[in-house]
Formats: C-alpha cells, sequence, structure tokens
C-alpha cells in the first residue's frame, strides 16, 4: 500500500464522513441570536482593524499599481475599491480591498492557526453587501463570525499548512470566505457547500512568495477575496461545486496537507466553543513570526544596550518560524516584504530605534546601513526544543563588547490572546493608520469607528463604504 493510500484509508470513516456538508450545515444553522457578546465585539474589532490597515495601504509599493490595472479595465460596478473610491465588479473591489487589507502585514492573526482572517474575509462580504444593498448590521456580524471561525478551525486542523508550502491565509481564507459570503447571500445548506467547493477550486496561495519577498505576498489575500465573492455567487446561481472539497481524495486534506490534519478540530464545539475569541491584532506591521524577536529586541532598548556595544547576536526560533523569516537580511535587495519577513531585521530595527512602526518598513529606512550593518553580525538560528509549529517562542543572545552575554527569551505574543491590545489601543491604531494613509481628519475617523462599533444597529453596511474617509 502506497502513503497515500494509506493516508486516505485513514482519512476515511466517521471521522471525516460527509465533513464537508456538516460544516456548511452548522454554518447555515448558526443564527446572530447564537453569537455571545464577546464574539460580537471581536467581530466588530475585527472590521474596525481592518479598514485602518486598508487605509494605511494607500501607498504601499504594489497597491497602486493594481488600482491602476483594475480601474483601466473597469469604468463602473456595484461595489467599491475603499483607495480611490472607484466603482468597480464585486469580485474586482473584493480584490482590491484584500491585497490593501495584507499590504502592511498589519492585519489580524490567529497565532495558533497562522491564519490572517479579515483582509479576506472583510473585502469579499462588504463587496457582496454593496453589491446586494440593505444588508444589515447584525446579518454582516453573523457572516462575519462564521467565517472568521471557519478559518481558524481550518487552520487548527491543518495545523502544518505553511510548512507544506501553503500560504493559510489564501488557502483557508477563500473557502472560509465563500461560506461566509454563502451565508450573507442567505443560501441553504446544499448551495452552500457548492460555494465550498467551488473556492477550493480556485484556491491557491504559493508560500514561495513569502521566501523570496515578492509582492505577490500581499495581493494574495485579495485574489482569495475575489475567488470567494465568484464561489458564493455562482453556487448560487445554481452552477455545481464537489461536495467532498475538504475530505475528499482531491480535497483539502490529501491534496494540499497529505493528510497530516486533525479533522476533529474542524467541528468539535462549533457554535460553542469559539475560535474568534484567540484572535490577535498586531501590534507591528510584519510578519508574526518576528514578533517575539521585536518585543525582545525593545526589551534590550529599554535596558540601555547600544548597537555599538552588541558584537554579535544570536536568535533562536522553532522550526516553521525560523524557515519563515530566519535567512539572512539583504539590504540590497530594497524589498518591503523582505524586510517584513526577516527577523535580523526586524531585531535590529527594534535595538536601534526602540520601536518598529509603519515607517520601518518604507523605504529608504530599509535599505538603512546602521540596520543593515546590526543586521550583518546576526544569525537566526533552530532551537530544535521549541515546538516547530509554535509561533510565540524567541531566544536572543547578546555577545557584548564588554565580554558579557546577555540572554533575553519570551513566548508571550503581544495582541495575542495572553497579552491583548485593549480597544483603546485599537481605535488608536486605526486612528494612526487612516491619518498615516490617507491624511484624514480626526472627526472623520471617529465617525467611522462608531459606525463600526456600532454595526449591530446598522440598516445597511454599505454606509460604511461611503464613510470611509478619501486621500485628503
Amino acid at each position: 500500500m502506497s502513503t497515500v493510500e494509506a493516508k486516505a484509508g485513514a482519512l476515511e470513516g466517521a471521522a471525516v464522513d460527509g465533513l464537508s456538508r456538516k460544516l456548511c450545515e452548522a454554518a447555515v444553522a448558526l443564527r446572530y441570536d447564537d453569537l455571545p457578546g464577546d464574539v460580537i465585539h471581536t467581530a466588530k474589532l475585527l472590521v474596525l482593524d481592518t479598514l485602518g490597515v486598508i487605509g494605511a495601504a494607500n501607498s504601499a509599493p504594489g497597491i497602486q499599481a493594481l488600482h491602476a490595472r483594475l480601474e483601466s479595465w473597469e469604468k463602473a460596478g456595484s461595489a467599491t475599491a475603499l483607495l480611490g473610491k472607484r466603482r468597480m465588479s464585486p469580485p474586482s473591489a473584493a480584490l482590491a480591498n484584500g491585497a490593501a487589507a495584507h499590504a502592511l502585514d498589519f492585519d489580524d492573526i490567529h497565532d495558533e492557526a497562522r491564519v490572517h482572517t479579515s483582509a479576506v474575509l472583510l473585502p469579499t462580504l462588504l463587496a457582496i453587501a454593496e453589491d446586494i444593498g440593505s444588508i444589515g448590521g447584525r446579518d454582516f456580524i453573523l457572516a462575519m463570525a462564521v467565517g472568521a471561525e471557519i478559518n481558524a478551525r481550518l487552520g487548527l486542523a491543518c495545523f502544518n499548512c505553511l510548512d507544506h508550502g501553503w500560504h493559510p491565509t489564501m488557502l483557508f481564507g477563500v473557502m472560509s470566505s465563500a461560506v461566509a459570503a454563502a451565508r450573507l447571500l442567505k443560501c441553504d445548506a446544499a448551495t452552500t457547500l457548492g460555494a465550498l467547493g467551488f473556492a477550493h477550486h480556485l484556491a491557491s496561495g504559493s508560500a514561495q512568495s513569502i521566501l523570496d519577498g515578492a509582492l505577490t505576498k500581499r495581493l494574495g489575500p485579495g485574489f482569495a477575496a475575489r475567488s470567494a465573492v465568484m464561489a458564493s455567487y455562482l453556487a448560487r446561481d445554481g452552477l455545481s461545486g464537489p461536495h467532498r472539497a475538504i475530505e475528499g481524495r482531491a480535497g483539502l486534506f490529501l491534496l494540499q496537507e497529505r493528510g497530516e490534519v486533525i479533522p476533529a478540530r474542524l467541528l468539535d464545539g462549533f457554535g460553542q466553543d469559539w475560535e474568534v475569541l484567540k484572535y490577535g491584532f498586531k501590534a507591528f506591521p510584519c510578519c508574526r513570526c518576528c514578533h517575539s524577536t521585536i518585543d525582545l529586541g525593545l526589551q534590550v532598548n529599554r535596558r540601555g544596550i547600544k548597537p555599538e556595544q552588541v558584537r554579535g547576536i544570536r536568535i533562536w526560533q522553532p522550526a516553521v518560524n525560523f524557515r519563515t523569516v530566519g535567512a539572512p537580511y539583504e539590504a540590497e535587495r530594497d524589498s518591503v516584504v523582505h524586510a517584513q519577513f526577516n527577523a535580523a531585521y526586524c531585531f535590529a530595527r527594534a535595538l536601534h530605534d526602540g520601536a518598529v512602526d509603519l515607517r520601518s518598513f518604507q523605504r529608504p529606512q530599509i535599505s538603512d546601513p546602521a540596520i543593515a550593518a546590526i543586521s550583518g553580525r546576526t544569525r537566526v538560528m533552530l532551537d530544535e526544543s521549541m515546538d516547530p509549529i509554535a509561533m510565540g517562542p524567541a531566544r536572543v543572545e547578546l555577545d557584548l563588547s564588554s565580554g558579557e552575554t546577555l540572554a533575553v527569551e519570551s513566548s508571550t505574543l503581544l495582541g495575542g490572546p495572553d497579552s491583548p491590545l485593549s480597544d483603546q489601543m485599537l481605535i488608536e491604531k486605526f486612528r494612526s493608520c487612516l491619518s498615516i494613509g490617507l491624511d484624514a481628519k480626526r472627526d472623520a475617523i471617529d465617525a467611522l469607528a462608531d459606525r463600526v462599533l456600532h454595526l449591530d444597529q446598522a440598516e445597511n453596511v454599505a454606509d460604511l463604504v461611503s464613510a470611509f474617509p478619501a486621500k485628503a
């Protein structure tokens, strides 16, 4: 028996039989009144944070070029690209907004599942809400909660997706967002199953973009959002999609995940134990794999250690983080994505500046000779004693010119469930993003925030689009 046959056999039977259908039935069965208050509040914060990082991305590399290309093809439509407020078809608007939402790597994340959710989910649902019109806030929040929950659970079930070479945000994002979109379209379970099947048929997202520091990485959630819109509408229009998108022999579990899955994580406690509550909001605009390292760099800076006092730096990381952000930093590449996905650069910035923010990942800062010099004295290393798929652990050792060695370590991710950002901190992040990206005025920013935080009272969610600030 071949390895593939063995894995297929292991995934057959009661544990996975009809899993795609059961997931869609569970999603359709949920009602707004089933949502706990903290889930509703978290869904609002996911919307708020994502609208902010979209605004901040106005001048991010690649975003204006993407918008220009889409605008040259489409002169009108029933949805809106938020940056520039141009009307487009719903799939194209979702593409534009999804790419912007992920352009700065500043968007929300479920750390254990390794998925960014709202960069795909919110653009998908906004495009549909505009296209249909008169979508109420409660229906929208329910769809957000459904999509975010399924996305996290897919990431937990497919626990080693990134190390298999896939970008989980794209792969799981298109599938979960298609189900959420079908929920917003009030599709029944059978039609929702078709949307899920279409989404898997359209799914893609190689992690090579991350490894090569390419702009396709930040465009990926946009492509996933575009496909989710298409999947949900085509299924509603009666086109058939595969009905075993997750458990089939050419489905997600075997095709992309090679059978390395924990199926029970997808539905156990669904609607009762909410993974939505475990989403984190980023304090730093870069790969989450670098956040503990940044925090350690900031700690060393606060101790008064200056870069010129450091002869050498060793950063120890678990396996998946190491393979994602552990390459030597090459300043001559002048790549924003390379800087965002490089632990040596991120630590150097934190140590040198005592802060890491949006300006840290802009040109010409990413080619700063002082930072390149610190990065050149840094080695990122694999720590085999750490859980290979853990996101949080990091340890740093610094060889000081005094002859001493300073060691610091952390396993807590700022902005995650163990160290959350407060609502006020998220509102300040929202204000900063829209102010920096769009030169928006404080009253316009706060008016939009108020709409989002009272989204459950909205009669038409499309009003969020009209309230989103235009570039001053």
